[in-house]
């Protein structure tokens, strides 16, 4: 028997909460994406781990965030099966510690979804900087960086719980956040300004302001949302907060998993059909 509130004990509750068998909307929501992201979020993560370690040629100097992002994304997409299965039929404890861990992993992605807008921004605002780190062991080493922080937080997660690590997701969300907008917002700029007064954008230029704008949007619908919640949470009765904000949200955020392997997947067939290859290889543009 498990205990899913203090005032219920007994088999695991589908909705999570007693309290939530009113308004069960936000946790039909949760499962649903849940099972977006392990039917198409797993095989798009893999695909395009696939891509970046068979490229030849034409590689960015990003693919190694984003090969790390998909690793993180598919494992978080693979945790379905046994995150529904404890939610609703076991509510074993013992498994809910390897679910936290998961959901650590999870909550710090961003950090190389960061790491992908900070070399796009070096590589469209400072260009002539971005020439001389090109190297790739530099983007190894701040990987291996990353994942120590991201591994660390995972396993203070499972031992500590939700709430335990509260403040340090608050602080790295807003971070990350605060961050990814500001050096897409700069990339536009950059890249709009570049053609005042010429008739029409560079080819390249224009490829790469469609994308920046397309990952801004991804960046504000898929995180907006918790940085946005952060400031009223305890404004919120707890039928409202657990049963229809809080996990609502954190359903829009795990969308990413399968929204941002799509956009690479989609990005790289079209430059394979219509990018000229030595265009794309000049070091001053960024290749996205």
């Amino acid at each position: 028997m498990n205990c899913t509130t203090a005032h219920y004990c007994g088999p695991p509750l589908w909705y999570e909460f007693p309290e939530s068998a009113t308004v069960p909307y936000g946790f039909i929501f949760y499962f649903g994406v849940k099972v977006l992201n392990l039917v198409v979020g797993t095989p798009c993560n893999v695909l395009v781990m696939w891509k970046i370690a068979t490229k030849k040629s034409d590689a960015s100097t990003s693919d190694i965030f984003i090969f790390n992002l998909a690793i993180l994304d598919a494992y978080f997409c693979l945790m379905t099966p046994v995150d529904i299965v404890n939610r609703t039929l076991l509510g074993d404890s013992g498994i809910w510690y390897f679910q936290r861990f998961g959901y650590g992993l999870k909550d710090l992605a961003p950090l190389f979804l960061m790491c992908i807008c900070l070399d796009r921004y070096m590589a469209v605002v400072h260009p002539v900087l971005f020439t001389r780190i090109r190297d790739n062991m530099m983007r190894i080493g701040i990987s291996v960086a990353v994942w120590a922080l991201i591994l660390a937080y995972g396993l203070a997660k499972c031992i500590l719980g939700f709430m335990g690590v509260t403040g340090i997701f608050s602080g790295v969300i807003l971070f990350a956040f605060a961050v990814m907008v500001f050096c897409n917002i700069s990339i536009i700029w950059v890249l709009t300004r570049s053609v005042m007064g010429k008739e029409e954008m560079h080819p390249v230029k224009k490829k790469a302001l469609k994308m920046v704008l397309i990952i801004l949007a991804i960046i504000v619908a898929n995180y907006l949302p918790p940085v946005a919640l952060m400031p009223f949470v305890s404004y919120y009765s707890f039928v409202t907060l657990n049963c229809e904000i809080t996990v609502s949200v954190w359903s829009i955020m795990d969308l990413s998993c399968s929204i941002e392997p799509l956009v690479y997947i989609i990005k790289f067939e079209f430059a394979g059909r219509c990018c000229i290859w030595s265009l794309c290889n000049e070091p001053h543009d960024v290749q996205v």
